[in-house]
Order: structure tokens, then sequence, then C-alpha cells
């Protein structure tokens, strides 16, 4: 294994990978390995000593070869790892004069990478940023003549990172405007051959969007990305590509997109073992409360896993109890992890899932009441008064309760509408019978017995009507003489 195996070869970025460094390759002197050997024996022990060690090596060397090469490589590291920045400077500004001659020219990129990726994960304080930054501005300098374009744009990315990370977004954008060029054809489309590289750029890019919150720009250059068919990405630079539109999604409400994208990152930073994972993790749980589903988001092969993750544990607990309608036990995981609103992202939306909450436990607790204070809710909750008050003036304006808030003595009237109900209905059914009544004995023509003529026929002769009924029948209609029945306007006489 070479002394840059910790170089991703397949990779463009080695995010997140580290591999300990091992050197084989028997060249030079053999004072001049020993002493670099000897070195790198020291390095957990005596790392000062280390140094001075290390930069022992060129000096051995007649010429400028791969062992002083490897020695400046290793004294640079740990003089960024301690802190000697200045020092680190001025023996990077002497290794790159190694990369033209003295080593071969795919090694002298591997190396610098190496580097550069090192001190990117250290970069954790303002000297170590501007460090950084005389880093890229030495390697882009050394780089300009030697027409390496591929190391060119990788570290013109790194140097638009660390202004992104320095929230620094005028230089971005004017780097970015530089890098979209560099990966274009001359008709101004994206060149297919650079499809990786414009998938960076355009991860910064929605990155810079998203923390300025220019939704319109992020969703354009969004959708962009994920058109582009040529390029076999790192699994990171997706995964920040889809957790920012996620984000994009949940400005706009859309949920159901937002968990999907969510859902995809996850994924991602998952497959690069990414860390971000974790945090993403606690977005798609945080979206499917938003979304008020009844569906665990553990309950996938993907996360799983995480389920029991200490690190993810409050969300967990929060998502149980908000599926179970437990606004005791949701309110008390909040207040038993104030780390989590330590994410301005979670901070944000938290409230809107702590209203449906609360919205739910007023609904259920007030069900059986037709007055009752204020105060009282406020209590059983947990919750201040003034928002028992604005959340049930919002449930009278949505029609969900039909009450009344009367501020002056704190206290709510609910109107039962079910004896309401009950009367609508008896005067619908008294109304029907009335309209009835109106169309079959005042609008029509009654209950008429059909003519005698006609009724013969029909009369059993076992059972003959009496005479004076009989000869009443005989009359034709109400049989002539006969008054008026009580229905209709004449009635056989039977009906008399």
């Amino acid at each position: 294994m070479s002394d840059d195996d910790d170089f991703m070869q397949d990779s463009d970025q080695g995010y997140d990978f580290e591999y300990e460094e091992d050197d084989d390759e028997e060249s030079g002197d053999v004072d001049i390995e020993n002493k670099y050997y000897n070195a790198k024996q020291m390095k957990a022990t005596d790392p000062e000593g280390a140094i001075e060690e290390f930069l022992g090596v060129p000096a051995l060397e007649e010429e400028k070869g791969d062992w002083g090469f490897k020695g400046l490589k290793q004294a640079i590291k740990l003089e960024f790892q301690l802190g000697q920045y200045e020092k680190a400077v001025e023996h990077y500004t002497e290794l790159l004069t190694y990369v033209k001659k003295a080593v071969t020219r795919n090694y002298s990129e591997k190396s610098i990478n190496n580097i550069l990726d090192y001190i990117e994960k250290g970069s954790d304080d303002e000297k170590a940023g501007k460090c950084m930054e005389e880093f890229y501005s030495q390697t882009l300098q050394s780089f300009q003549s030697t027409n390496n374009e591929r190391l060119w744009l990788k570290t013109n990315i790194k140097l638009a990172k660390l202004y992104l990370d320095r929230k620094d977004y005028g230089a971005v954008t004017k780097k970015i405007r530089e890098l979209h060029k560099a990966c274009e054809r001359e008709d101004g489309t994206d060149d297919p051959s650079k499809g990786t590289y414009s998938l960076e750029i355009y991860a910064l890019e929605i990155q810079m969007y998203a923390e300025t919150k220019n939704n319109k720009q992020l969703k354009r250059l969004y959708e962009r990305a994920l058109k582009v068919r040529s390029a076999v990405p790192h699994p990171k630079i997706m995964g920040i590509i889809r957790e920012c539109g996620g984000k994009m999604h949940m400005s706009e409400e859309n949920w159901k997109d937002a968990q999907s994208d969510f859902f995809e990152s996850f994924r991602n930073y998952d497959e690069a073992g990414s860390l971000q994972r974790i945090q993403v993790l606690k977005y798609l749980v945080l979206t499917t409360m938003l979304m008020k589903s009844d569906i665990n988001p553990f309950e996938s092969q993907e996360t799983k896993p995480y389920k029991n993750d200490p690190r993810i544990a409050a969300m967990t607990d929060l998502v149980d109890a908000y599926q179970r309608d437990d606004i005791h036990q949701y309110e008390s995981v909040l207040s038993n992890n104030k780390d989590l609103l330590s994410d301005p992202f979670i901070a944000e939306n938290i409230d809107e899932v702590t209203r449906n909450m609360r919205t739910k436990a007023v609904l259920k607790l007030i069900a059986p009441y037709t007055r009752f204070n204020l105060k009282f809710i406020g209590k059983a909750l947990q919750i201040p008064v003034s928002e028992v008050q604005d959340i049930l003036g919002f449930l009278i304006v949505e029609k969900r309760v039909n009450g009344r808030i009367n501020q002056r003595d704190g206290t709510v009237e609910i109107e039962d509408d079910r004896d309401k109900e009950r009367l609508r209905a008896m005067q619908e059914w008294t109304d029907a019978i009335g309209n009835l009544y109106r169309t079959v004995f005042s609008d029509g023509e009654g209950f008429k017995m059909p003519e005698v003529t006609q009724m013969g026929d029909e009369l059993d002769p076992r059972y003959p009507l009496p005479d004076h009924k009989q000869r009443g029948l005989g009359k034709g209609k109400g049989g002539g003489k006969g008054k008026k029945g009580g229905f209709g306007s004449q009635m056989p006489s039977f009906f008399q």
C-alpha cells in the first residue's frame, strides 16, 4: 500500500473515508528510508519530534525525489493538526515545487487531493480556515501552468465550499459562476463529460440558496440537478441535493414530497457513511408527524436499524407520543431534550407539530362539556391560557367547534346542536305532512269512490247492502239526493 492509499482512486473526493498510510516502496538511500519510517513511528508519541525528523528527509536527498516529497507531506499534516498553520503553509509551498519533475503527475495529484481533504476535515476555526484558503490559492497558482483541469476543478470546488461555510455568499456566487463556465460547452449547455463536477457545483449552489431561503432559485436548480444523467456522483452529493430539496418542499408545506426527499437523502448519506444521515433521519420523522401519518417511519428496511439508536431516541419517543395522542408525553420529551431545538430547521417546524398536538388535545378534553373555563383547559394540558384561547378561536372560525368565548370572565359556552337537529327534523316532518294534506284534500279531488255501475260487479251478492243503502247507490253520483260526505266533494250515501 502506498503513502496515498487513503485517497479514493475511483472517487473525486474522499468523503469521510480515511485509511492508515503505510509505505512499502523502496527507493533511494537506506538512511533516508530509515529516517522516514523512524519519524512515522514517532507520530503518536512525539509529534513535534516527528515533524523535525520528516523535515530532515528532504535535506538528505541530493535531488528532489519521492522520499523528500513524502517527508514534507507528513510534516504538513502534523503541523496543521498541531495548529502550526504558518509553518504548514510554508512547507506546503515547498511541497508544490516537487510536483513538476520530482514525482509523477498522477501521484502528485492524488497526494495534493489527500492533503486538501485532510485539512478540510480539520478546519473548525477561523485560523484553520485562512490556512485552508492559502493552501487552495497556492494549489491553483501552482497547477495553473500545468493545464491540469481536473485538479483545478476539484480545488476550486473546495474553495467555494470554504466560502459557503463562512457564509461569504458573494464570493460563493462568483466562484460558482466561474465553475459553471468551466463545465459548459461552447453553446452554453452542460458538458456531459463533466457531469460529476456539475452536480457538485449544483449541490454547493443549492446549499447556498437553501441557507438564504431563495426558494425560487433553489427549485430551479434542484429540478435541473435531478435531470443530470451523465454523472456518477458520490452519494454524499446526492444526499446534499435531496436534503435541500426536502427543506424546500417543507417551506411550501408539501409534506409528501418532503418526506420522499428526506428518505432519499438519508439513504444516500447512509451509503456514503456520512454522519449527516442521523440529522436527516430526524427531519424524516418530523415530516411524518406533519403529514399526520399513522405509519411508523422506522418500519422501512433502511431506517429500522436506527430505531434504537440513542442519537435518534428523542425523535422516536416524540413520534410515538404523537401517534398515540399523548400530549403530556409529547411535551415531556420536548422539555427533556432541549438539544432537539438546537437545529434551526427542527426548531422552525416543530411548532406546527406542537400546535397540531395541542389542538387534538383541546378537542378531546372539551368534548363532554357545554361550558368551561379557559384556565381549566390550560391547567389540564399544561399550556398557556393565551394559547388555549388562540386554539379555540381557530376551531370556532373553522366551525369545528360551535361556541363562543367570553373574554371578560374567561369562559367558553358550547351550543348543543342535538336538540336543534331534533326540532329541525320534526319541523321538516310536520311540513311534509302539511304539504301532503294540501295536495290530496285541497288541491286534488280527494278520495273518490267508483261509479255504481262499476261497483255493481264488485259487490258480493252474498253480502247485500241494506235496502236504504242500495237505494242510495242506485241514484248516480252520491245517490242523487245524498249529502256531501266528509271525504271528497260528493261521496256515496253509505259514508253519510
